[in-house]
């Protein structure tokens, strides 16, 4: 309908959707948007009794999840987007809000409130958008709005209750139901927008982007504050500006806070009969205005100048021209034009020449960490801290020059410190950073995937452009032989090779597990079976999180045969170990299958024969916990598992939606995504 036209306007702009949501990266998906993911670290803890209307409250929770996003991605994704999109949907009956209930009898609750009645779902929606100006400021502007849908359910019996409950599907829905599912079978009536319902009202979100890209000329009335578009009972509701004049750089300064105090809101004289204005929640949080200084980013609350504005008054020819600008209204009245275009400079950024360096110079930087770590200089520091370089080069029977390279490398690496005596050399020891995930014994270390990464990864990466040229693994070139089986051929035919293999995914799975194992709540689960499992480290801290649960590793049987080298001091007897070939064998009965690092290693024909064996082995309500780098749904990132794609395996990286789909087709759907900022990203999908 109306995207069609915007989408144009889209092309080449970094669109970020702030949510996990998969049916909402569906809707969007299927509209032609073009996006990239980006979740919300903003926790949905704000007070709801501060807010009059259950609209409000959802209105507030999308914009803090945009604003998160917006903020964090300059910093922390080192790349700004155009525009931020973040919503948050919640049920409303008998005057309470219902969000994802938190167990089974949650969700009884919640279905047992809406049998027989009619609710409303609200959707709260919010856009930032985002501009870079010349002198490396970000303004953010933001538009709000909400959608409402009214549902009507029929009078439900505890069995049918119960049946859907069992189903698991109620688990991560808004109100314990999916419209667009199973949960269909329980309405009996739908008034309004069916999309809303299901989790993002496309209909009024397409309007909104022809409001701020095609039809919207700035008005002229300066006494008006804020204007809203009636749509069924859908308000949008356009924020005003405040913008903190240019302080000198010695100047420090507090920000500017929003409140319901310093907002007006009033409404055009001629809206449409019908039309009406909305103060903003009690609550609010403001945007910023951040200023990137080099390489280091100035993000401290004193150094923020807040914008919290509406992009209203953009037309098409704004938007186009070559020295353009985007204005915006104050509190007051008076026309603020913020300047949206980046000019080129005459001379190189420095900031873009240092990322190219990086760049150049990281495969120097990877093999100094990877040869100190060989030789041994991280673990001898932790044991005598305070060596010169000809002691450190005694010990590691080195040349003295090349040792006092290696050390000062690392020390500028952020890997070692140095201290000068008087009148002496330099001494060396490690940095916090290389004690917790360098030195061997430390509970986090890093050295076991260090070794692997040395010995296996980095000769095949030396063959990258053949790799490349054509499309197949490198392992004949960079080892002599040809591999037939990835992990037979490659890593368990030399006891040497399958140690090292062995500790290099022990090392992974020790720094992840936690974050896997308490990414969702598996409460509900009893009895879990880690597939592929190697050492067991995952297993260990599912156990941790869940005591009632116990875990089977089941892996191939020369690697069950040397798992207890690993764990020599667990007595855990919820953990057990069982061999076997997952591809061949039965698999061990359990409510929750685990696949940490599995899938992306095998050709498609083998993940669909694993997926169908798990499938066949769940009943309803079992689940699958994956486990795996998660790809941006454009590709854009994140740079370590696309990087990870280069070693051309049979496998593939695969972006979260695309798990999604692979799992749909053996029965299982999913339930949560989580993007766990460690090294590795989890999805739980539930057996339909």
């Amino acid at each position: 309908m109306v995207l069609n036209p915007v989408i144009s306007k889209l092309s080449g702009k970094l669109v970020v959707l702030a949510s996990a949501s998969p049916r909402r990266l569906e809707i969007l998906r299927n509209a032609g948007l073009r996006f990239e993911v980006v979740p919300s670290w903003f926790k949905e803890t704000l007070d709801k009794r501060l807010f009059k209307s259950p609209q409000e409250y959802a209105v507030e929770t999308a914009k803090q999840k945009a604003l998160e996003v917006a903020r964090r991605m300059p910093f922390k994704h080192l790349k700004t987007p155009d525009i931020v999109i973040g919503a948050d949907t919640i049920v409303t009956v008998d005057g309470l809000i219902l969000e994802k209930p938190v167990d089974k009898d949650d969700a009884y609750r919640m279905l047992s409130r809406l049998s027989g009645k009619e609710h409303s779902v609200f959707t709260g929606v919010a856009i930032v958008l985002c501009h870079e100006k010349e002198n490396e400021e970000i303004d953010y502007q933001l538009i709000d709005f909400y959608e409402e849908t009214k549902v009507k359910f029929a009078d439900l019996s505890e069995d049918m209750l119960w049946e859907y409950i069992n189903s698991g599907e109620p688990m991560d829905k808004a109100g314990g139901y999916g419209i667009q599912a199973l949960g269909g079978m329980l309405v009996e009536f739908v008034h309004g927008d069916f999309l809303n319902v299901v989790g993002f009202p496309l209909n009024h979100f397409c309007k909104q982007l022809d409001l701020i890209y095609n039809r919207c000329p700035f008005s002229s009335d300066e006494e008006s504050a804020s204007v809203e578009l009636h749509h069924n009972s859908s308000h949008t509701t356009l924020i005003e500006s405040q913008h903190s004049s240019k302080l000198p750089p010695q100047s420090t300064h507090s920000p500017i806070i929003f409140t319901k105090d310093n907002l007006s809101s009033s409404p055009r004289s001629n809206s449409p009969p019908g039309s009406q204005t909305h103060q903003k929640s009690p609550s609010v949080s403001p945007a910023h205005k951040v200023k990137r200084k080099g390489s280091e980013s100035e993000v401290g609350e004193s150094s923020r100048t807040l914008v919290n504005s509406l992009s209203k008054h953009t037309d098409k020819r704004e938007i186009q021209g070559s020295n353009h600008t985007l204005p915006t209204m104050t509190s007051r009245g008076q026309l603020i034009e913020f300047n949206v275009t980046e000019h080129e400079d005459s001379e190189p950024k420095k900031e873009d020449l240092q990322q190219i360096i990086q760049l150049m110079d990281g495969f120097k930087a990877s093999k100094a960490l990877f040869t100190a770590s060989k030789m041994g200089v991280f673990d001898l520091l932790q044991r005598k801290p305070g060596l010169d370089a000809a002691q450190v080069a005694q010990e590691i029977k080195a040349a003295v020059k090349g040792t006092e390279g290696l050390l000062g490398a690392c020390v500028s690496l952020g890997l070692l410190q140095s201290k000068e005596k008087s009148s002496q050399r330099p001494v060396y020891k490690n940095t916090d950073l290389a004690t917790r995930y360098l030195w061997s014994d430390s509970p986090f270390s890093l050295h076991g995937y260090i070794q692997h990464c040395n010995e296996t990864l980095w000769p095949l990466f030396s063959h990258l452009e053949s790799a490349v040229r054509e499309g197949t693994n490198q392992h004949e070139r960079a080892f002599g032989k040809k591999a037939n089986d990835l992990f037979q051929d490659t890593y368990y035919n030399n006891q040497s090779v399958k140690l090292r293999f062995m500790n290099a995914m022990h090392s992974i799975a020790k720094v992840t597990g936690k974050a896997v194992a308490t990414a969702f709540d598996l409460s509900s689960y009893k009895t879990a079976c880690d597939l592929g499992g190697c050492t067991g480290a995952i297993a260990y801290e599912l156990t941790k999180a869940h005591p009632e649960m116990s875990v089977t590793v089941f892996d191939l049987p020369e690697v069950v045969e040397m798992s207890e080298h690993f764990h020599p001091s667990h007595t855990d007897n919820r953990v057990s170990f069982v061999a076997g070939d997952f591809f061949k064998d039965e698999l061990p009965k359990a409510d929750l299958y685990i696949l940490a690092r599995i899938l992306h290693d095998w050709p498609d024909e083998k993940v669909h024969i694993l997926l169908k064996k798990i499938g066949d082995a769940c009943t309803p309500g079992c689940g699958v916990l994956l486990s795996e780098i998660l790809l941006n749904e454009d590709r854009s990132g994140p740079s370590r598992g696309l990087l990870q794609a280069l070693s051309m395996s049979d496998g593939k990286q695969r972006s979260a939606a695309e798990y999604s789909t692979l799992l749909k087709s053996h029965g299982f759907i999913t339930a949560e995504i989580r993007h766990t900022d460690n090294l590795l990203d989890a999805m739980l999908c539930v057996k339909e």
